[in-house]
């Protein structure tokens, strides 16, 4: 990748020699696979090389972004052409520009694996199958599949820009699935179960994947509507998770600064149960939402979001720093044709002490979700409202699957109605939450 780092300067120099007063590129060039099998065929069968350069330029307060995949002279001249011409034709933006000048930090997160190169096509497809066999033979009531996919990808991301920073890095991820189909009295359910690391050699193995996706396929089996009731509510770690991400999008700065946030306006007052504290952390060793730096080249760091159920912080890029007085905290993301925007890197609700089994102990009657469907999150007024499946609780034991209902409230409430936070936090995706027990929320059935 040094040719691509003094590709990146030798176009900026030409950038301002035409009269650009400042600007950065991204340079990302990576592979991809994806197989899906199904009953022991391949489905679908992708791999794919690209690269892509894009060039985001400043005439004072103007900006233009342009991109191309053509890495030739000619091309790259008409890029530079191209974006200093759309940059003096933009309106101005007294909040546009580059972050102050600051050395870049780059340290090495583990974020890439070597043996992606050297593994073999045969062995991915094996795996994919060898995963969906170990739910088809897991139990005779598992009749039928959706198929499993295995897909992994690498890039490198080159950054560099006018103030003289430019850093690189290499990121790549793999992952592998299954949706099985359990069948029993003339009713069918599906359900999936999955594994993604950086590593190949971190994955799950495929037997494991295969049957906890059996497991969950078949506990949905024999589902029954419930009425309508305010009970206590748990959510599994997935839907915890889901949970979570809501926050993650309200605390963009953007949201913010548009006031389209319920949290807007509140920060350093209290926002959620004193047991709650949330952090984004973009610095964990492999993990899949980590990185070196951010898309504006500052360092990626850890941001205290919510500290004992106060909001501490915004999730903030350049842009959304400046409109609101406030600091970058190093989540700009961006893709190679666009302008910059915001994203968290691992972002979780810190775990407690209670095992997930204490949990569902302490209800006494109450839904335990395992899976939501739909998009009923409004970010501005905080109403939440999704489609559920889970397991019924009596007596602090999870009993009969329910499903067809409705889980509704309002994340202003949901947040202070945290009670009880499991101490079983796993990061399987860049947003994570252990088990979590709300104490009422209303659940909508017959």
């Amino acid at each position: 990748m040094i040719q691509y780092e003094d590709l990146a300067t030798e176009l900026l120099k030409k950038a301002t020699s035409k009269g650009a007063s400042a600007g950065d590129i991204v340079i990302v060039e990576g592979d991809s696979f994806d197989v899906q099998v199904r009953l022991k065929s391949v489905d679908k069968l992708s791999n794919a090389h690209e690269k892509r350069l894009g060039l985001r330029l400043f005439s004072g307060q103007r900006t233009a972004v342009c991109s191309t995949s053509d890495f030739s002279a000619e091309s790259l001249d008409r890029l530079v052409e191209d974006t200093c011409y759309l940059a003096r034709c933009t309106a101005e933006d007294p909040h546009a520009g580059l972050p102050d000048p600051a050395p870049l930090v780059s340290p090495d997160l583990d974020l890439y694996d070597d043996s992606l190169h050297e593994w073999k096509m045969e062995d991915k497809i094996h795996m994919a199958v060898q995963a969906e066999s170990a739910a088809l033979g897991y139990d005779a009531r598992i009749t039928n599949s959706e198929g499993a996919n295995l897909s992994h990808a690498g890039r490198r991301v080159v950054y560099a820009n006018t103030h003289g920073v430019i850093g690189r890095y290499p990121v790549g991820s793999v992952s592998l699935s299954v949706s099985p189909i359990a069948s029993a009295g003339g009713l069918m359910q599906r359900d999936y179960w999955y594994s993604a690391k950086r590593k190949v050699k971190d994955l799950a193995s495929p037997d494991s994947v295969g049957r906890a996706a059996a497991q969950r396929a078949l506990r949905r089996l024999g589902g029954r509507k419930i009425s309508t009731c305010e009970v206590p509510v748990i959510f599994d770690p997935e839907t915890a998770a889901e949970l979570i991400g809501s926050i993650s999008a309200c605390v963009s700065g953007y949201a913010v600064y548009k006031g389209a946030s319920f949290l807007a306006g509140k920060l350093g007052q209290s926002v959620a149960a004193s047991s709650v504290t949330v952090l984004d952390h973009g610095l964990i060793p492999s993990a899949l939402g980590s990185r070196p730096f951010d898309g504006e080249g500052l360092a990626t760091r850890k941001t205290t979001v919510i500290a004992k159920g106060i909001l501490e912080s915004y999730l903030l890029d350049t842009y959304s720093a400046r409109k609101l007085g406030l600091k970058s905290t190093g989540n700009a993301v961006r893709s190679v044709g666009d302008v910059p925007s915001v994203s968290h890197t691992n972002f979780y609700l810190v775990p407690g002490t209670h095992s997930p089994e204490e949990i569902i102990r302490s209800v006494k009657r109450g839904l335990y979700v395992t899976e939501m469907i739909g998009f009923g999150v409004n970010h501005v007024t905080g109403d939440y409202s999704r489609g559920a499946v889970g397991l019924w609780i009596e007596n602090g034991e999870r009993t009969y699957p329910v499903e067809e209902v409705t889980i509704a409230g309002n994340l202003k409430e949901i947040l202070m109605d945290i009670e009880m936070i499991g101490n079983d936090l796993e990061f399987r995706g860049t947003v994570a939450s252990p088990t979590l027990k709300l104490s009422r929320m209303m659940v909508a059935g017959n």
